[in-house]
C-alpha cells in the first residue's frame, strides 16, 4: 500500500466534513484515518521535537485551511511537563506517535455567570499510547502531561484552527478561564 499523505489526509477530512456536520460521524470518521496518517514516517522529521522550553511543548503546523476550517499539527512534550487545563473550542482527534500522553479530563462546574472566572473537578483519566486515539467533542476540557523521560511527539486534528476558535485554558488553583492562542513552527 502507498504512503497516506498529509495531502490525501487532508482530501479525505475535507470530503468528510462537506458530508456532515454531526461531531459524532466526523470523530468516527476521522479517527481511523487519523491513525493512519499518524503512522506514516514520511511527514516527521527532528525539528519537531524542538519544544518552547518555558511552555514545555511544542507544536509544527502540518496543515492549515485557509479559511481556518482544518488544523493539523504535531505537538511535541518535554519530560515531566505539559499542558494545563484547556479546551479547544472545536472537535479534536488525537493520536500517540512516539510516546504515551496522559489526559486529565475536566467539568466544569461554575454557572459562569463572571467574566474569566471559571471552576473546575477532575472527572477522569485516559492514556494514549503509540498509535492509540483520543476524540473529543467541541467544549471537552482536559490537561495533557508526558510521564516519560523523552520528549513525545503527538498528531493533532482539529475541525477548525485553535486561534479562531475562542478556546480557553483554565487555573485552576485560581479560578481563572485564560484565552489560549498557540504559536506553531
Amino acid at each position: 500500500m502507498k504512503n497516506y499523505s498529509i495531502k490525501k489526509f487532508v482530501a479525505d477530512l475535507l470530503a468528510i466534513t462537506a458530508k456532515t456536520r454531526n461531531e459524532d460521524e466526523i470523530l468516527s470518521q476521522v479517527a481511523p484515518l487519523a491513525r493512519r496518517a499518524a503512522a506514516e514516517p514520511h511527514w516527521r522529521s527532528e525539528d519537531m521535537y524542538i519544544t518552547d522550553h518555558e511552555l514545555g511543548f511544542g507544536s509544527t503546523l502540518l496543515h492549515a485551511e485557509s479559511d481556518n476550517s482544518l488544523f493539523i499539527v504535531i505537538d511535541s512534550g518535554l519530560p515531566g511537563r505539559g499542558v494545563r487545563p484547556h479546551d479547544h473550542g472545536t472537535w479534536a482527534v488525537v493520536v500517540g506517535v512516539t510516546g504515551p500522553e496522559h489526559n486529565v479530563f475536566w467539568e466544569r462546574v461554575d454557572d459562569r455567570s463572571q467574566e474569566n472566572h471559571s471552576v473546575l473537578k477532575k472527572t477522569h483519566e485516559n492514556i494514549i499510547s503509540i498509535g492509540e486515539t483520543l476524540c473529543m467533542k467541541t467544549g471537552e476540557i482536559h490537561s495533557v502531561e508526558n510521564r516519560t523521560d523523552e520528549t513525545t511527539l503527538s498528531f493533532h486534528v482539529y475541525g477548525r484552527h485553535l486561534n479562531f476558535t475562542g478556546r480557553s485554558r483554565f487555573d485552576v488553583e485560581n479560578n481563572l478561564e485564560i484565552p489560549f492562542l498557540m504559536e506553531t513552527k
